[in-house]
């Protein structure tokens, strides 16, 4: 590490992309959060096709906004030293740009269900499955379905290496310990040019330093180390404090996801194995499409915003374990894992006129549980043990659903001191690209901290494995019902072609 400004908190500036969101903090190298802000960005949907998109511009913005708030915030109380700024992101979500790092086209995130053909086709030619891919099969519809468009793009990124290019005019595919991309001799079969795939590096390499337009735009000093980041669930497994196997998490956000360290690969039917960022170790889980997002859903869309979050959940507290009945299934945006299905449809049942809206918002906090448990149970089943669960973002605020989650899962629940644990996560990257700390585990262990646990109430173990066990036959019982409803025979068709 360079020289230092004397009397000054050395700290990382770190960015978090999420879906919805741009979140910045301002961390200290002892993993002190100085200072966060947020800016948010819209997404564009259209369920009939299965397109998903954003404007990688409105991530620039809202990064920048971001930043600047959050470190204007920190210089009230006596400005910090940015010695190395983080990144990390949604994904795979693919921004084509040209060689200035600007887009040529909306990028496609990793909501997008247009690319499922050449994500099942580069499967089978390369034998890298699910996120080892990346943008890769975006990238190859784009290609073959938009070749006007594809001709203008130079780089296929992901959110992360977009923003690595705009900070330090470098375009750089970042890789964790083991990850590994096709052949260039495949990738040229399939008529995906190689040469729009920008050289790997190592996640935690120090890209390049901060061009003077975006340092004079943060106020944040010319060629600032910016360090190569990686996807937003690996930043939260660092933030979280996760370092051994049978160590998870609870991803929260707006999907959810859980995802547990393990010392060996294993091939789990519904689940993702794919190496840790930390070498040695190895993530299996499964990413939902929105636990998280259906509470929201609720407030707002259902409810008109007129109630806030905390007092719904004061209300789901105060009803008894189990809704009275009531079960609701999550999949209001189709649903990942383990069941895999776009076309997936959400589903409230048992209502009666005695159920109240603390009856509904109990059931989707339970849901959100319940779905964490059907993506762990195979990977249990298949041999992983869970020593505890550390839960995180807006979700991990309220003790009520941490609880349901230990009695729903049996997982002992730990809550970390720092909630936003992608943010500490980029900062701990960070940190150890610019030679703060030795290694990633020795990072962690100095910056993050677990500040409360919770332990699964035995008493209600019965009643949640029958409310569990109706969860898994409800959407097989469902499913052939509501998968035409809603939907014309054009969308029937492409639905029976994704699947």
């Amino acid at each position: 590490m360079s020289a230092r400004r004397a009397g000054a908190v050395e700290a990382v500036l770190a960015i978090d992309l999420g879906t919805t969101e741009a979140k910045v903090g301002v961390v200290s190298l002892d993993g002190r959060l100085l200072g966060l802000a947020r800016a948010r960005y819209p997404l564009d949907l259209d369920e009939s096709t299965g397109r998903a998109e954003q404007d990688p511009e409105d991530w620039w913005r809202a990064s920048l906004v971001a930043a600047r708030e959050a470190l204007e915030a920190v210089g009230r109380s006596g400005a910090p030293e940015i010695v190395a700024i983080g990144l990390d992101g949604h994904g795979p979500s693919l921004a084509a740009v040209d060689a200035a790092g600007r887009p040529v086209c909306p990028a496609m995130i990793w909501l997008d269900r247009r690319d499922t053909g050449e994500q099942a086709e580069l499967e089978r030619r390369s034998g890298l499955l699910g996120w080892s891919l990346g943008v890769l099969p975006a990238a190859l519809w784009l290609e073959r379905h938009r070749p006007a468009v594809a001709e203008q793009a130079r780089w296929y990124l992901n959110t992360w290496e977009y923003l690595g290019l705009r900070m330090t005019g470098r375009a750089a595919t970042s890789l964790v310990p083991g990850q590994r991309l096709p052949e260039p001799a495949l990738l040229a079969e399939v008529s995906l040019p190689p040469s729009k795939i920008a050289d790997p590096v190592p996640a935690g390499t120090v890209l390049g330093g901060l061009l003077p337009d975006v340092a004079a735009s943060l106020g944040v000093a010319t060629g600032t180390s910016v360090v190569a980041g990686h996807v937003d669930a690996f930043s939260s497994f660092h933030g979280a404090g996760i370092r051994e196997p049978g160590d998870a998490l609870d991803a929260g956000g707006t999907a959810g996801g859980f995802g547990v360290y393990w010392d060996r690969p294993l091939d789990v039917q519904g689940a993702f194995c794919t190496p840790a960022s930390i070498p040695g170790r190895f993530v299996i889980g499964g990413a939902m499409a929105a636990t998280g997002k259906a509470l929201d859903w609720f407030r707002d869309t259902v409810l008109g915003g007129e109630s806030s979050t905390e007092a719904l959940i004061a209300e789901a507290a105060a009803t008894p374990p189990g809704a009275d009945g009531l079960l609701f299934l999550p999949y209001l945006a189709g649903e990942r894992s383990p069941i895999w299905d776009p076309e997936a449809r959400g589903v409230l049942a048992g209502l009666t006129l005695a159920h109240s809206r603390g009856h509904i918002t109990r059931a989707i906090l339970e849901a959100a549980a319940l779905s964490i448990r059907h993506v762990a149970e195979p990977i249990l089943s298949a041999g992983v043990t869970v020593r505890s669960m550390v839960v995180t973002g807006g979700p991990a605020h309220s003790d009520t659903w941490n609880q349901i989650k230990a009695d729903v899962t049996g997982f002992p629940i730990e809550v970390p001191s720092i909630l936003e644990t992608a943010v500490v996560g980029s900062a701990i990257v960070g940190a150890v690209g610019v030679g703060a700390y030795a290694d990633l585990p020795t990072a962690i262990a100095a910056m993050t901290t677990i500040v409360r646990r919770l332990a699964p109430d035995a008493s209600r173990r019965a009643l949640y494995d029958g409310l569990y066990d109706a969860y898994k036959r409800l959407y097989p019982a469902t499913a052939p019902i509501l998968r035409g409803l809603g939907a014309d025979a054009g969308n029937r068709e492409l639905a029976e072609a994704r699947r």
